[in-house]
């Protein structure tokens, strides 16, 4: 059962997402740190969709091109400690995404974010009471997989 943090950082992200649809730029200056740390994994094409959205949503003008149209409507949210996992698919562009956020004091401080590409989330150490530096690669638990991604895309392991 997740615990109260798992679920308020659920919250936030989850308000992230309507803020993002809404385009409410206030709100998702509130909800972003000025200095979050974005990592990218995916078709080089994809690559600005994300951070387009969030410039955007934070700016005066209204800018109608192709990238403030593509939407992030997560199907799935789940959380782990302070890393809340989102997954989610644009029909429009035949794009499924997954993000890992990172929160902190409850603000995002940093987003992974992976389109078209399998993510399994792999929890490592305190895993039955047994400390980090004791973990072999037979103590590690797989604790989520991304479920839209295609078949013929690249997998990453995203180690917790």
């Amino acid at each position: 059962m997740p615990g109260v943090q798992e679920e308020t950082n659920k919250k936030l992200v989850t308000v992230l997402y309507e803020s993002l649809s809404s385009k409410n730029g206030n709100a998702v200056q509130h909800l972003l740190a000025p200095d979050l740390e974005w990592w990218f994994h995916g078709p080089p094409s994809h690559r600005h969709h994300l951070i387009r959205l969030f410039t955007s949503c934070t700016s005066s003008s209204n800018d109608n091109n192709s990238y403030s149209s593509f939407v992030f409507v997560p199907v799935s949210i789940v959380a782990f400690g302070s890393i809340v996992i989102a997954e989610g698919h644009n029909e429009e562009n035949s794009v499924s995404w997954v993000h890992a956020w990172t929160v902190t004091d409850g603000v995002i401080t940093q987003v992974r974010e992976y389109l078209n590409t399998s993510v399994t989330v792999t929890r490592f150490g305190n895993l039955d009471g047994v400390s980090q530096t004791q973990v072999s690669s037979s103590k590690c638990a797989c604790v989520w997989q991304s479920k839209l991604s295609y078949e013929s895309v690249p997998g990453l392991i995203l180690a917790l």
